[in-house]
């Protein structure tokens, strides 16, 4: 499949394009919000981007109700006390606590889940999904402050960091709109790994493919990318 995106109003429309053979163009979205359109060979890219076009509102719809109701009906966790979490690669133990003022909190090998109802699991789950979401945000942004002078004199301009849930890969580069779209759920990694998945990303603004120049980049500026690799497909991935 090849990516492409495409601007609606303010957004950009990211898209897996399949071209197989059928009879219309078809599109559908997956409860992990990915995108996919299928064409065949004779339908030309222009009509494909205004066709997604044309869908706008309903893709915005439905993938709203996705972002809505996603972590909750993901998520097998009760949200209980000696629940394993894992945040940069480490396993913490939950703490739930009773308090009127809410909040989520790490130290010393536990995250401690502060919440006014501890029977109350659906509010305990958006706790904790805003907590790795704030702690992403930041932690995305730092990361890509510190390895973009690596790629700065390769004459790539700074992207942007955007962020959702992905089932099928940790990030992608959105070139057109220099922006990187990361898997939120990097944030459970260790930071080396995260590293190798914005870099990767990076250079895709330089080569948007998997050439020989894309890889011989990715080995000049990070030699043991493979091994930083081999952590998120073998280790992360079972916790997901």
């Amino acid at each position: 499949m090849e990516m492409h995106q495409v601007q609606y109003g303010s957004k950009w429309i990211e898209f897996e394009l399949e071209r197989k053979n059928v009879k219309n163009v078809n599109l559908n979205i997956k409860p992990d919000m990915t995108i996919t359109v299928s064409a065949n060979d004779a339908v030309p890219l222009t009509f494909i981007y205004d066709f997604v076009k044309g869908k706008g509102p309903w893709i915005t719809k439905q993938v709203k109700q996705f972002e809505e109701v996603q972590p909750y009906k993901q998520s097998e966790r009760e949200y209980v006390s000696g629940e394993s979490f894992k945040y940069l690669g480490k396993q913490y133990r939950l703490k739930v606590q009773e308090a009127e003022e809410e909040a989520v909190k790490y130290f010393r090998g536990f995250i401690y889940l502060i919440v006014k109802d501890r029977h109350n699991v659906s509010r305990k789950a958006k706790l904790m999904d805003e907590w790795y979401r704030e702690k992403a945000n930041r932690t995305f942004q730092q990361l890509l402050d510190k390895l973009y002078p690596l790629v700065e004199k390769y004459g790539v301009e700074k992207p942007m960091i955007d962020m959702r849930v992905m089932k099928a890969r940790w990030g992608s580069a959105l070139v057109e709109s220099n922006t990187i779209l990361l898997n939120s759920e990097l944030i459970k990694a260790p930071k080396h790994c995260i590293e190798y998945v914005i870099l990767h990303e990076m250079i895709h603004f330089k080569y948007n493919n998997h050439s020989d120049s894309f890889y011989n980049m990715l080995y000049a500026l990070m030699p043991d990318w493979e091994k930083r690799k081999a952590i998120l497909d073998e280790e992360i991935v079972k916790e997901l």
